[in-house]
């Protein structure tokens, strides 16, 4: 299962892509999370579905700091899972 994520809320310069990055290694899912030029955070996670659903939670929940007013998910294809590795943060550098 793979799944698109858009967090909206305080989510940037809070640490909040540390912890999405935390989260998902920690259950070991497979993705990415990083910041968008809109002030909002995306992750694209692949794994199964109780441990998306874990993440799911732990998303809606944020880290301290943060304020979640928002998420929203898109199921994606099998196939876009193929070229995904260890859960990594993008653009952190």
């Amino acid at each position: 299962m793979v799944v698109h994520f858009l967090v909206r809320g305080r989510v940037q310069g809070v640490g909040f892509r540390w912890f999405v990055h935390r989260e998902a290694a920690e259950l070991g899912l497979r993705g990415w999370v990083r910041n968008t030029d809109a002030g909002d955070v995306e992750a694209v996670a692949a794994g199964d579905a109780e441990d998306l659903n874990d993440l799911r939670s732990a998303l809606h929940k944020g880290s301290r700091g943060s304020r979640v007013d928002a998420v929203t998910e898109h199921e994606l294809t099998e196939n876009e899972a193929a070229t995904l590795g260890p859960f990594q943060i993008e653009g952190a550098w």
